[in-house]
Parts: C-alpha cells; structure tokens; sequence
C-alpha cells in the first residue's frame, strides 16, 4: 500500500519502488537504491541525480528544460505497530513473543504453562500431529479455567477449548475428502477460528491443486500463509504448485525458504532435492533427499510412538491389556526368583 504527500524536488526522498520515474540513464527501480528526487518530469526517460540536483530528462526532441514545483510522490505507508503488551500478544495468537514476555513479566506459572500448551498446539497442527494436538488441547482445557487477570481473560477468549476441539476432530476427519465444496462446508467452523484458519486454508488448497485448480490451490494457499506466516507446510505445497508446473528453480527458493521455518522437515529437504535433482543438480538433491529420509524415519518413530501413547490413554481396553502384561511380568518373576531360592 501506497499513500501520497505534496513533497518539493529539493527535499523528497522516497523508495524507489514508489518513484514515479521512468528507467533513465542511471537506472531507477527497486533494485537501484539511493535518493529519488524526482519533482518535475515529462513525458520521457528520466534519471536519478544526486539529491538537490533537479531531473535530467530527455524527450523525442532532445533535453526536456527543468521548471521547479511540487508534485505528488508515493511514500510508503508506515508499517503497522506490532503489538508489545501481553494482552495484545495474546490476542494477536503470537504465542511465541506472548511466551517470552510472561517470562520475562514473571506471570503467574498456570499463564505460562497455558502458553506453553498454545504453543505446543500450534506447532503440532502446523506439523499436522493430531495426538499432540489433543494433548495440547487437553492441557489448554485443564490450565485456563484456572487463569485471573486480564491476561487470563484474554487467553480464554483467544482459545475455546470446546471450538477449538470441535476444529481439530473437522480438521482430521476431513482429510480424506474429495470434494472441494464438501470440504469447505465441513471445515466452515476450523475456517473461523484463528488457531485453526491457517491449518484448514492449507487442507483446502491441496485439495483444489490435486482437482487441477491450481490459480485457486494457489490462492488457497497464499491465504493460509497470511494466517499463519511460520505455516511451512502451506509453503511448502506453494512449491509444489511450481514443482508440477516446471518451474524448479522458483520451487527450489520456496524450499529453502521451507527450511528456513523448519530445518527438520523431511518434506522440505525431500522435496528440495527432487528440484535440485530436476535441474541437473544431482549431487546436491541426492544429499538432500537422503537427509530427508532420515528425518522421516525419525518423524515416523516420534509419531508412531505418540499414537500408542494416545491410545492407550484413550481406550480402557488398551489400559486394562497394560495392567494385565505387568501383572503376567511380575508373576513370571516371582516364579523365576521362588525357583531359583529352592
């Protein structure tokens, strides 16, 4: 965004990307750099000069003459403040910077421990790892019930346990829809809330890219990185969209940038090697496919391993089944220690 200011030639300095100059014989634009002053101008190339130098501009017919007064020139807008309070912090679903500053605040424990669960539940959802997700969940459910102030307050308001699970069993029961409006409406409440948009924007822009939408997958996507900037796996799949399309250099920037979020996404280093490899770059993209499958082994024990945690929580089955092997355990060790005594 733009906004406009009556300025002289003699004191404007704008960037260069909003000068209204035309390419001149020093170059002008947003990689040129440097002071734009630009006042006068006509139709015709016109260059940068040093600041309080009026423009040399040359038309059709030759040297165009230099009559001083003021014009309009964009100037970049100031970017909106970031929010600094920890009430803001939390309104604003920055968890992270909201984390430090309770720290820093020496907040009561129960606030920071509810941060912390924010935190661990945004992650897991960008991870998509829905066992810490409800763990995360569970957690925001114990803790905020037991939050005063106004901070507390502002954390209730932020995260509703009970929408926010609502969300999250949409999010995971949806994955295996194939129409693109039939997954709209069964992510319509993960759309509305914050914690959730990004996660369920993403869900919606693979589907419409594997459908052959691909300007509306890219849209889609673009969307749920501006709900959630840190989103690697929306980014991620931006990639992928320039991946199919042939463009593998402009995907392999987007997988750098992936891996810049997250270092130990094997999908990111996966996927940067197929684009490496796809340039002639074998070396490099084999390297970087095999760091990828490493991580994925890895990945794949964590998630394995969390499952059956959850399940085991979640199932009296599972729970009793737990009991009844150690009790088996400490019966087989009884016997082996009273024959060992005869």
């Amino acid at each position: 965004m733009v906004d406009s200011a009556v300025v002289d030639w003699t004191t404007v300095a704008c960037p260069l990307e909003a000068c209204p100059l035309k390419a001149g014989p020093l170059g002008t634009g947003a990689a040129g750099g440097g002071v734009c002053n630009a006042s006068v101008y006509s139709a015709g190339e016109c260059s940068v000069l040093p600041e309080r130098s009026p423009p040399a501009c040359t038309g059709p017919s030759g040297p165009i003459q230099y009559r001083e007064r003021s014009v309009t020139v964009p100037l970049d807008k100031p970017a909106p403040e970031r929010p600094s309070t920890l009430g803001e912090l939390i309104a604003a679903g920055d968890w992270a910077r909201a984390r430090a500053g309770a720290i820093e605040q020496q907040a009561p424990l129960d606030l920071q421990e509810a941060l912390d669960a924010a935190l661990d539940f945004r992650d897991e959802l960008r991870a998509r790892r829905y066992p810490g997700v409800r763990r995360a969940l569970a957690d925001l459910t114990r803790l905020l019930p037991l939050l005063t102030g106004e901070d507390g307050a502002a954390l209730r308001v932020a995260l509703d346990p009970q929408a926010l699970g609502a969300a999250v069993a949409a999010l995971d029961a949806s994955q295996k829809i194939t129409d693109p409006d039939e997954l709209a409406a069964a992510l319509s409440g993960a759309l509305a809330l914050n914690a959730t948009r990004a996660e369920a924007l993403n869900q919606q822009g693979v589907l419409l890219a594997v459908t052959g939408q691909e300007d509306r997958a890219r849209q889609t996507l673009e969307a749920a990185l501006e709900a959630d900037p840190g989103h690697y796996r929306a980014l991620t799949n931006l990639g992928n969209l320039d991946m199919e399309a042939g463009r593998y250099a402009q995907a392999e920037a987007i997988y750098r940038r992936v891996l810049l979020l997250n270092p130990d996404y094997d999908g990111g280093h996966h996927n940067l090697g197929v684009a490496l490899r796809r340039q002639g770059r074998i070396a490099e993209g084999v390297r970087s496919i095999r760091q990828g499958q490493r991580l994925s082994l890895k990945r794949s024990k964590t998630d394995t391993d969390a499952e059956m945690k959850e399940q085991f929580a979640r199932s009296a089955a599972m729970r009793n089944l737990r009991w009844l092997l150690l009790a088996v355990l400490a019966l087989v060790l009884f016997l082996a220690l009273r024959g060992g005594g005869g």
